[in-house]
């Protein structure tokens, strides 16, 4: 380990210091840079309270883009705008049924709805 003093700040260590076996396991296990770059725009659509809102009500069920309106207390093209933004995400995907446009959340949205509501319960 390779240690030397630094300025007081109390959010940093008070040695400047490396345990590079532990930081090479750690940093070893980390995703590659596409992979971060895909999970922090997911984690970034959530980001939005309207967004944050239609993906909690997918979570419940498959919705129509009307219904989403209706339930998150939007207007239908700002829904229609946002929920488009999480299909870009990959937080969610739509279908269309006839004349309506169905959208659900993936496995991947699943999980980061399930968190965030995990941390605002826990919170």
């Amino acid at each position: 380990m390779y240690a030397v003093d630094v300025a007081r700040d109390e959010d940093t260590c008070d040695l400047l210091c490396l345990d590079l076996e532990k930081a090479e396991r750690v940093r070893g296990s980390l995703p590659g840079v596409e992979e971060l770059t895909d999970a922090a725009a997911a984690a970034k659509a959530l980001g939005d309270p309207t967004r944050l809102a239609i993906a909690l009500a997918l979570a419940a069920e498959s919705v129509c883009v009307c219904d989403l309106a209706w339930i998150v207390g939007r207007n239908e093209r700002l829904v229609s705008h946002h929920a488009r933004l999480l299909k870009a995400a990959g937080v969610a995907r739509s279908r269309r049924e006839g004349k309506m446009v169905m959208y659900e959340l993936t496995a991947h949205g699943r999980a980061l709805v399930r968190a965030v509501s995990a941390e605002r319960v826990a919170g």
